[in-house]
């Protein structure tokens, strides 16, 4: 099989969605030897693939027609390539259906409160035109939580909407580090409204009243969110290489992550993956990717916010026993699985398309 995958979120240094397509496209290339990957856009990406002889980049648009991507060039694209598949990744695929195209839809964010996505009037517009039209012949989520979610929202049939849930890459485990000067609360991820990070803050700022502890807080801040004022303890780091984040999760006295809301929450299973003592908002889809190995909390008590982290300094017992437990819990996540469910999604897809030809 010949698969094409929007590779248009690579054009981003960092984030959950970048690394969705990283990872996929890797794991896609390494469990199916036999098929054809392909990683298309009409934008330059970096992207390294590891001397995978079957994953492959396409070619630009080569004039001003083939520019009107969605609509024209990237089906001469995919025809160029001859591809089975088009995977859209992030909520979009051609606009005319000449293939089977799958959908990817992260979470239903851009929906639920403009200003966490002010840039995303056009998904907000096109997606759900793509959908009721049926060219998007199959839809994966990253969670049943944003699966139901979806069947909900946009009406679509139970069996053309599957979950896929993601994974953490293997270079996230636990890393002896016996050298940070003091001791830390770290936040790792992009830094945007829905994020929550103003409940970050206060909570750090409580814990820090009767506890010496800095708070890190590690990722790529969006142009629409303010820059954070500086102040003792504090340390932003701004856009963080992926190499440095498993010596960050194992070296922090807890990963604190009080999102508002997420379609799967990877920053959290990293971390757990890294043996990390994580405390995270009790959002459905959060919640089913942490089960028992984080500690999960409602985003508007801050008082327990506060708690769970004075006990994970505090408590040692506590902390060695929810580590140990986010350890079980992420081994059971790998890409090769979501590699594994996301082809047989796109298996669907084809048989769909030949049906209502």
């Amino acid at each position: 099989m010949k698969i094409a995958l929007d590779a248009t979120p690579l054009t981003v240094a960092s984030g959950g969605v970048r690394r969705y397509v990283e990872e996929l496209s890797r794991a896609l290339a390494e469990s199916f030897p036999a098929d054809e990957c392909w990683l298309v856009s009409d934008q330059k990406f970096n992207f390294c693939p590891d001397n995978l002889v079957n994953l492959k980049i396409g070619s630009p648009p080569k004039n001003v027609l083939e520019r009107r991507w969605w609509s024209f060039g990237l089906n001469r694209e995919l025809a160029r390539i001859g591809t089975d598949v088009f995977h859209g990744t992030d909520f979009a695929v051609p606009y005319r259906a000449s293939r089977p195209s799958v959908m990817t839809i992260h979470d239903l964010s851009p929906w639920m409160d403009s200003s966490w996505h002010p840039g995303s009037n056009r998904v907000r517009r096109r997606t759900p035109k793509l959908l009721r039209l049926g060219v998007a012949k199959m839809v994966i989520t990253p969670s049943e939580a944003v699966r139901c979610a979806v069947i909900d929202r946009f009406q679509l049939a139970d069996d053309r909407v599957i979950a896929t849930p993601l994974a953490a890459a293997r270079h996230f485990r636990p890393v002896r580090v016996t050298d940070h000067d003091r001791p830390f609360l770290l936040y790792a991820g992009t830094v945007e409204p829905r994020k929550n990070l103003g409940l970050l803050l206060d909570v750090w700022r409580e814990v820090r009243k009767s506890n010496h502890i800095d708070l890190v807080i590690a990722g790529r801040r969006r142009p629409d969110y303010p820059e954070i004022p500086a102040e003792a303890g504090l340390h932003v780091l701004g856009y963080t290489p992926e190499q440095d984040l498993p010596r960050l999760y194992s070296s922090a006295e807890a990963v604190l992550y009080p999102s508002y809301y997420e379609g799967f929450g990877l920053p959290v299973l990293e971390a757990m993956q890294c043996g990390a003592l994580v405390i995270a908002s009790r959002d459905p889809a959060i919640s089913e990717v942490a089960g028992n190995g984080a500690v999960l909390i409602d985003v508007t008590d801050r008082g327990a916010w506060v708690e769970a982290c004075v006990a994970a300094l505090s408590k040692q017992e506590f902390a060695r026993d929810v580590r140990q437990r986010a350890l079980r819990r992420a081994a059971l996540f790998s890409w090769s699985k979501t590699a594994e469910r996301t082809r047989e999604v796109y298996g669907q897809a084809v048989q769909r398309f030949r049906m209502q030809a």
